[in-house]
């Protein structure tokens, strides 16, 4: 179908803007009263693009409707296939991005591309794989012989190729629309979660703001569509926060099934730690006292993540990485309290550490007691997740099992949060405590602070007390 035209075009001239970083130069112009822009970081730039635009409209041009761009532009612009545009974004993000990041950005770039192409005979299934784990995978295609696909997925892309959308199709507003609907369902046609849509989001939006970067497109379409994702909550939900007693009836169950864990479980619940960080911790981050009564300090340098190996440059699973949401080189120091403490004593005095001192490595070994050699691995998650539901299974009733009550390690977290912020610990040292700002802390933990509302009514009624006894 050929594209729709307009003359009803309107150029305005630059404007400039002087950020805290850097200054840029944006065009705005009117097609159909709609308005378009794009921002360019040179005025030269960006007269240039302007003055593209001017001799359209002085020589009565028509416009193509949907870009916003003359015909004549339009018409020498290679026809780029929309897999193709995709595999160079890819390939750009791919040395600045983490393993976990590149998984994510794959992860949206194959959901939204298996949207956009035609239905087909062939298996969803096989068309995904071979997406994620050579299209949209640059290390993957750096390793194959003459950049051909593995055999396993040659015929699927091939097929892919042939049928993908050119660049300027897939931005066009019915099929992006198909496509971002596609971003909000699960394989099984289920709702997804909120995280999970905006993480896919982000990447398609990345990839068509990277067309824009290489005037391959003029504006990113997706600015342009009124889709609403599903509503975004950090809100930790109450129902998985288990109090003290709790805790330690399922730290004591997992002392009893696998000895080395109880550690880890305790550093997750006892200090709050991420599981990620703690399987970064090595011996020499710990502080700790040996008086029983005496509070210790954990100093955390960095976590461990797990994306696979096709994600990281290592070729192994795992990779070190810095504290999240924070600089290469930054720490944050966490108390722990007496419980930890000994636990972690206990710990180092009957588990060798594995390489470079890491606490927590993958041990093998026999009466449930496992040792661990020198090069063992970080503790792999799997294991932690097995040994996690038996300790459920046996601390709590079988109601609670079913329920959403610590279903997950990472609830032992929000559980350690919530205990401080009763306990009246002010909001910024358990930001600082937990590595988050102020304003997110408040936000993910709103509904888990409980508890309160009379000693503020208290507080109140004090200080109105205070005030009638001034004016009397």
């Amino acid at each position: 179908m050929p594209p729709r035209t307009t003359r009803d075009v309107q150029v305005w001239g630059v404007r400039r803007y002087k950020g805290k970083r850097k200054t840029t130069y944006t065009v705005r112009w009117r097609v159909e009263g709609r308005i378009l822009q794009k921002t360019f970081d040179t005025i030269k730039l960006a007269e240039s693009f302007r003055a593209r635009l001017l001799v359209g409209l002085r020589q009565a041009e028509p416009f193509d409707a949907q870009t916003g761009q003359p015909m004549s532009v339009l018409e020498k612009l290679p026809e780029l296939s929309w897999v193709d545009h995709a595999m160079a974004f890819v390939d750009v993000k791919w040395p600045h991005a983490s393993p976990r990041h590149r998984k994510g950005i794959a992860e949206g770039l194959t959901t939204a591309t298996v949207a956009a192409l035609p239905a087909a005979d062939r298996d969803p299934t096989a068309i995904r794989r071979a997406l994620e784990n050579w299209v949209f995978n640059s290390a993957a295609r750096s390793g194959s012989k003459e950049t051909e696909p593995p055999e396993e997925h040659a015929a699927v892309i091939r097929w892919v190729r042939r049928h993908s959308p050119s660049l300027v199709e897939m931005a066009e507003p019915a099929r992006l629309r198909r496509v971002l609907d596609a971003l909000a369902l699960k394989l099984d046609g289920k709702p997804a979660s909120s995280s999970t849509v905006a993480r896919k989001r982000s990447a398609l939006y990345s990839a068509f703001q990277y067309a824009v970067e290489v005037d391959a497109l003029p504006t990113n379409p997706m600015d342009r569509i009124a889709w609403k994702p599903p509503k975004h909550t950090d809100e930790v939900d109450r129902r998985v926060v288990v109090n003290p007693h709790q805790a330690k009836k399922l730290l004591d169950e997992v002392a009893a099934i696998y000895p080395s864990l109880e550690a880890f479980f305790a550093c997750i619940y006892y200090a709050g730690l991420r599981p990620s960080e703690v399987r970064h911790l090595k011996v020499g981050d710990l502080d700790l006292p040996t008086s029983p009564d005496a509070w210790g300090t954990l100093h955390l340098i960095g976590s461990t993540q797990t994306a696979g190996a096709a994600w990281t440059d290592t070729g192994r699973a795992t990779e070190d990485r810095s504290l999240k949401h924070r600089a290469n080189r930054a720490t944050r120091q966490v108390p722990a309290p007496p419980a930890l403490v000994a636990v972690l004593h206990r710990h180092i005095e009957r588990f060798p550490p594995g390489l470079e001192g890491r606490l927590f490595v993958t041990r093998a070994g026999r009466a449930g007691i496992p040792v661990a050699p020198a090069f063992a691995s970080p503790q792999a998650m799997g294991i932690v997740y097995r040994i996690w539901d038996k300790a459920r299974q046996r601390a709590l009733t079988d109601a609670e099992y079913r329920s959403p009550l610590a279903k997950r390690p990472y609830d032992l977290r929000h559980a350690a949060v919530s205990l401080w912020l009763n306990a009246g610990v002010p909001a910024t040292q358990v930001a600082e405590w937990a590595g988050h700002s102020v304003n997110v802390l408040l936000r993910v933990y709103a509904s888990c602070i409980v508890g309160q509302d009379e000693a503020s009514r208290r507080r109140v009624e004090l200080a109105l007390s205070a005030a009638e006894g001034i004016q009397a």
